[in-house]
């Protein structure tokens, strides 16, 4: 007994029964407090994550409006200058008829006789439809 006392006293005495009683009597619950810290930390790391990727995600969502944007602009300006070019395309294939309407109806003879032609030529309408979708 008398070596036991010295074993004990020279790995710390008192104290050393005392941690190894404490020790053993809330290991369980020593392991349930760190394993309740990591989980912590690991949520708050997966929290920090989410955050982030939320964060991400709005960026692209921005982006993405800010894409769609400019592509909403670009098409409407290409449907703009399409309209534009179909315009010029109708108002030149007018000028055109017009042309062969007014080539059609030439007349080689001296004035006074070309009101006296057989048959009489049509007057081109042309001009007339244009002052009419004009006015609507």
């Amino acid at each position: 007994m008398d070596e036991w006392l010295k074993i004990i006293g020279a790995l710390g005495g008192l104290e050393a029964i005392r941690f190894t009683v404490t020790f053993l009597a809330n290991r369980k619950t020593n392991a349930r407090k760190e394993k309740a810290t990591a989980d912590s930390m690991e949520l708050q790391n997966l929290l920090s994550i989410i955050d982030n990727l939320n964060k991400q995600i709005e960026r692209y969502d921005e982006r993405l409006k800010q894409r769609d944007e400019k592509v909403d602009t670009i098409y409407r300006e290409w449907r703009t200058a399409q309209a534009e070019a179909q315009n010029w395309m109708r108002k030149y294939y007018e000028l055109e008829l017009a042309l062969k309407d007014a080539e059609h109806n030439r007349c080689d003879r001296p004035d006074s006789e070309c009101s006296r032609r057989t048959p009489p030529r049509r007057p081109i309408t042309i001009n007339n439809q244009n002052k009419k979708e004009s006015n609507e």
